[in-house]
């Protein structure tokens, strides 16, 4: 299942790119934004880098089990990552706290992923090899 090492390797940039933005707020943000404004960046990067993981996890189990709910799993927990640590990057770089909305459709979309990703082992626990 080619799609599934795709979304690996895409998965696996994204958790590079978190590290750098947690490092970023770490040493970029800490002398110019509130208190308050950089623990919700901190919160984005380690939402960010958790799902990240979690994304390589359900597509190693598409790409080794053959299975398209792991693999759908894997892209719900990737889009609601960027959508979800993306939207609270903007609300601390715009200052425009409208943006924190927009996070709530990307833990719906993480929350989503979850639950596909259980629903898929559980399968894969069942099935016969």
């Amino acid at each position: 299942m080619r799609a599934a090492w795709h979304l690996a390797a895409v998965a696996a940039g994204l958790g590079a790119l978190e590290v750098a933005l947690g490092a970023f707020g770490a040493h970029g943000l800490a002398d110019t934004v509130s208190p308050d404004r950089l623990e919700t960046w901190r919160t984005g990067a380690s939402y960010g880098l958790a799902h990240a993981l979690a994304t390589v996890v359900a597509a190693l189990v598409a790409a080794l089990r053959q299975s398209a709910a792991a693999l759908w799993a894997g892209r719900l927990l990737l889009a609601g990552s960027v959508v979800f640590s993306g939207s609270l990057y903007a609300l601390v770089l715009l200052d425009l706290p409208v943006l924190g909305a927009v996070a709530p459709v990307g833990g719906l979309a993480m929350i989503a992923g979850w639950a596909t990703l259980a629903v898929a082992t559980w399968r894969e626990g069942t099935r016969t090899p």
